[in-house]
């Protein structure tokens, strides 16, 4: 898989993701609807979590995130149990926004290095392959903030 083809899976599923939530108002970003466990600020947060953890932990390099993204966003976690305030939409927005240059700026020519643990969770064993594994991540977590965003908007 060329470098190019695995950078454009993260920008196509950032650009739905923001696609799926612009324009929501403030007051329905922490809606939990029937049957869901989580709201759209869980969602955007969560995949930002989730892609330093797989792309940036997971390879042996140092997450770039605060700690506090992994107290509110990581799997598990739920809104109904969170105590203080977690980081800003407006924050997690910009961090989406900046992410798919992030990794390029970051791992460009790098995606055929092999990892020093490939005992990892997703048996990954390459840069490229946790940089496609959060694509796919980020591309689940978009159906789940389709359905969301559709169904605060009713």
């Amino acid at each position: 898989m060329t470098d190019a083809f695995a950078f454009k899976m993260t920008d196509r599923a950032q650009a739905q993701i923001l696609k799926y939530v612009e324009g929501i108002p403030a007051e329905a970003r922490t809606v939990v609807p029937a049957g869901f466990s989580n709201h759209l600020h869980w969602q955007l947060g969560h995949i930002i979590a989730v892609a330093d953890r797989v792309v940036n932990g997971v390879s042996g390099r140092q997450p770039v995130l605060p700690a506090a993204y992994a107290t509110y966003f990581a799997p598990g976690t739920k809104p109904a149990e969170w105590e203080g305030d977690p980081p800003a939409w407006e924050e997690l927005v910009t961090r989406l926004q900046e992410l798919p240059q992030q990794f390029r700026e970051a791992y460009a020519g790098k995606l055929d290095e092999k990892l020093a643990n490939q005992e990892n969770f997703a048996k990954a064993e390459t840069l490229g392959d946790l940089v496609t594994l959060n694509a796919g991540h980020m591309q689940h977590h978009s159906g789940f903030i389709n359905a969301l965003a559709r169904t605060v908007r009713a």
